[in-house]
């Protein structure tokens, strides 16, 4: 967690109790609470909405995990995979592929 180990977390703990006393540690205590479960609370409710929005097509969430995130996989089911349409939602046709140009590309001096 953060790089911190069992050891130092418990350093780190005492010494912010006696930096913020026996006085204001239970208050600060109550108000770490408060926000833990407030940002719990948001957390479900963006997951709720998220799961209304996509609908009847459901959300796989161990796929958007980001510790299963692997570039090399990513990249080879990208190569690996056909094309299925254009970006106009018809199937790629002769007519809609765009021939190579034969000349060098053009050259706008004006462009920035």
């Amino acid at each position: 967690m953060f790089g911190v180990n069992g050891g130092e977390l418990i350093i780190l703990l005492l010494v912010v109790a006696l930096v913020v006393g026996p006085e204001r540690l239970p208050g600060y205590a109550e108000q770490l609470g408060r926000w833990a479960r407030g940002l719990r609370g948001y957390l479900q409710d963006a997951r709720r909405r998220v799961e209304d929005e996509v609908g009847e097509q459901g959300l796989d969430w161990e796929a958007l995990d980001p510790r299963r995130y692997d570039p090399r996989r990513i990249v080879r089911e990208a190569l690996l995979d056909e094309p299925s349409a254009s970006p106009q939602g018809r199937a790629a046709t002769s007519e809609t592929r765009q021939a190579p140009l034969d000349g060098p590309a053009p050259y706008d001096d004006e462009a920035t």
